[in-house]
């Protein structure tokens, strides 16, 4: 080997090696974990009790960012926009990577290719809650109250776009009710507006109506959940009302931008799972009635396709638009 060959093969195994240290190092600083909602909702509680003890598995604090607005889009734009280091993640929700993008053809992304999906932590039954103030306490009498005066009752979301907004279009469109919509910059400001009977009616994740449920301050009328729930066991699944497919949880995972190193991705789904599995960190997140996933990267991916799928044909069957 003359000089100048050794001196490539030496240069490539030195860029080897510090490639390799680099990828061993991650993290070596704290990174953001932006929450597209605003504080209050089911997607900041699961966020803020798994970054809670995240830095014991990742070696660095997992911080909490809200970004709300635009059902969720504000800041799974910002996701997007960041580099490909694994020091920018985000939660991803069913209404950032399957409703909103059904609804919203100018989002301005594809949820399907502009993401690295990392791990779903959990999925949490959703539930239709009203105000004590509204003439039923049951679900045989909100139906008949719904369809006796269309249009005059209305309902809070998280947003256009979100889970909420759709899964509601979704029980209209089988239940044959109007019941109209008001959406919010999150979960947070539609519960608080709902619970001061601002707003009737509420389509929202059970971790962050059931409080309000317990205190008597929320009636819940359905939950959409595959059985009946330990939480509320006198309350119907859509399956026990007849509106089965009404029965999607929601999920709440992690997800970076788009071509996140596999190394990245590896190291961010283990430590997670880690963190989700402790004890503590467990009761918590079951507590609020939600079911531990913890997926890997490839079935996660499988999971959004399948939803956004789900709510296009919603938005084409409701023919619903921002416009």
């Amino acid at each position: 080997m003359n000089r100048r060959q050794h001196l490539i093969a030496l240069a490539a195994t030195l860029l080897a090696a510090h490639t390799t240290a680099q990828a061993q190092a991650y993290p070596v600083k704290p990174i953001r974990l932006i929450v597209p909602f605003a504080p209050g909702g089911t997607t900041d509680i699961i966020a803020r009790v798994v970054a809670e003890k995240a830095n014991l598995a990742l070696g660095q604090n997992l911080l909490v960012e809200n970004r709300g607005g635009g059902g969720g889009s504000i800041g799974a734009l910002e996701l997007i926009k960041a580099p490909a280091d694994g020091y920018a993640l985000g939660m991803a929700t069913v209404s950032t990577t399957a409703a909103n993008p059904a609804i919203n053809k100018k989002i301005g992304y594809d949820p399907t290719v502009d993401f690295t999906p990392i791990i779903n932590i959990a999925a949490t039954p959703n539930v239709i809650a009203v105000h004590p103030s509204f003439p039923a306490r049951d679900f045989k009498g909100f139906l008949a109250e719904v369809k006796k005066n269309p249009g005059k009752y209305s309902f809070a979301s998280s947003g256009t776009g979100g889970i909420g907004h759709l899964q509601m279009e979704l029980f209209k469109s089988l239940s044959g009710t109007f019941i109209t919509h008001i959406p919010y910059r999150g979960a947070g400001p539609a519960l608080t507006d709902t619970v001061a009977g601002q707003v009737p009616i509420i389509f929202d994740n059970m971790p962050s109506a059931l409080p309000f449920i317990r205190d008597g301050r929320l009636i819940a009328i359905v939950v959409a959940a595959p059985n009946r729930l330990s939480q509320l066991p006198n309350i119907p699944t859509f399956k026990d009302v007849g509106l089965e497919p009404v029965n999607r949880m929601a999920y709440y995972g992690i997800l970076g931008p788009k071509g996140l190193p596999k190394d990245v991705v590896d190291r961010v789904a283990a430590a997670i799972k880690r963190t989700a599995e402790l004890p503590d960190v467990r009761k918590r997140i079951e507590d609020t009635g939600s079911v531990m996933v913890l997926n890997t990267p490839d079935e996660f991916a499988r999971q959004i396709k399948a939803e956004f799928e789900v709510y296009k044909d919603v938005v084409a069957r409701q023919k619903l638009s921002l416009e």
